[in-house]
């Protein structure tokens, strides 16, 4: 016959009421891989600078720029996730009665949880700056790209009739009026703010429209030959010079906001990529402090 057991016999499984999570050595381990954030990032930002120059040919390529910035951004996740989760493993209290393969995953857990505390502590510390810098990029990207910033200004020249002084079409429509006949300025200088709002006018629509139309050049060419003393002929070669400089302006405006945008875009996604690596290497830090503070004090019992 089998041996009966009485309720008295057998013990009820009861769960822990202590939590899995540590969170002593989460927020240490976070506190230390802010910090190094920090100092790496304010170390990068040195050695940047030491790259870019005002002189010609002194500064590095946009392209080194830019792979030196994502190489760094990488070291930095690295350096202070690792030291984040190794800290956070080694703190740590050991875990009695808990199989290896739950330990193994408690110590990932608890990299992972310190590296997240951690990025929060950052971007509560970066993150204007970065949000600057990130919308600075669009805005110029999506409003000198599609001429927006232009063609926002041309309604408002027309309103108060009255060209606004330094804007970047000053430097085209002083070209237009620089008189052919010095002796003969003087004597047209009344005509000169009502010709030079109208051509400023002109060309800003231009801008924003794509294109000068036919009309607006032959006006343009009637108005530099009457205030400068210029033939016809002389006057709409002047007219043409100005509106290509003009043009080659809006080129070189959309090539650099394009640039500005493909440089913002390239910064967030190897950003991303960075912090990933970044969670990764804290998780798998912890995992390896957990272990070794566990063999360590496994050691010094057996001894």
């Amino acid at each position: 016959m089998g041996t009966v057991l009485s309720s008295t016999d057998i013990t009820p499984v009861s769960e822990s009421s202590s939590s899995a999570v540590s969170w002593g050595p989460i927020v240490a381990g976070a506190f230390a891989a802010s910090t190094l954030t920090v100092i790496l990032m304010l170390v990068g930002s040195g050695l940047g600078l030491t790259m870019v120059s005002p002189w010609t040919g002194s500064s590095a390529s946009t392209t080194t720029f830019a792979v030196s910035a994502a190489a760094w951004l990488v070291v930095v996740q690295w350096l202070s996730a690792g030291v984040g989760g190794y800290l956070t493993g080694r703190l740590r209290t050991k875990w009695v009665n808990v199989h290896t393969d739950e330990v193994y995953f408690r110590d990932t857990a608890h990299g992972f949880l310190a590296w997240a505390l951690a990025t929060l502590l950052v971007a509560g510390v970066l993150g204007s700056a970065l949000s600057a810098a990130l919308g600075t990029g669009v805005q110029a990207a999506s409003s000198v790209g599609s001429g927006a910033a232009v063609g926002a200004t041309a309604p408002k020249a027309a309103a108060t009739d009255a060209p606004s002084s330094g804007t970047w079409t000053d430097y085209f429509v002083d070209s237009l009026f620089r008189s052919a006949n010095t002796a003969a300025a003087p004597a047209n200088e009344q005509n000169g703010p009502t010709a030079a709002e109208q051509a400023t006018r002109i060309l800003l629509a231009g801008a924003a429209n794509g294109e000068v139309s036919p009309e607006d050049k032959a006006y343009l060419a009637q108005l530099v030959a009457a205030r400068t003393g210029l033939s016809d002929a002389d006057a709409k070669t002047r007219v043409d010079a100005v509106i290509a400089k003009v043009d080659d302006a809006k080129v070189k405006a959309k090539q650099a906001a394009d640039t500005a945008r493909k440089a913002t875009a390239s910064f967030a996604l190897i950003g991303a990529l960075s912090m990933v690596i970044g969670a990764f290497i804290a998780s798998v830090a912890a995992a390896l402090g957990g272990k070794q503070r566990d063999d360590q004090e496994a050691l010094i019992l057996t001894r």
